[in-house]
């Protein structure tokens, strides 16, 4: 009597199927980033912030008071805010996980 099974794997059929010993994952850690609010609220201030930097120029005698290196450092203080609130949600909550993603 052979050990083969009826799909032709005779692994299978003796037990030693790696995929099948395989542990199943039920959860991710969050959702990816492009799927959350923050992320476009993320990109709206950057955006906003630099079209402010843009528009806020010597206007009348006036002083430019909105350079770019302030819009950078702007930009840069809001990554790393967003970068920390991507890690405070990562940091415990769950969503349930199928293999589409």
């Amino acid at each position: 009597m052979s050990m083969e099974n009826p799909l032709g794997n005779p692994a299978h059929h003796a037990g030693t199927d790696p995929v099948a010993h395989r542990t199943r994952r039920l959860s991710t850690e969050t959702k990816s980033a492009s799927k959350t609010t923050e992320f476009f609220a993320y990109l709206a201030s950057v955006v906003a912030v630099l079209i402010a930097s843009m528009v806020v120029g010597t206007e009348d005698g006036h002083a430019d008071y909105f350079r770019a290196d302030k819009a950078w450092l702007y930009v840069v203080i809001l990554t790393v805010g967003y970068m920390i609130s991507r890690g405070l949600a990562k940091s415990g909550s769950r969503e349930p996980y199928d293999d589409s993603h």
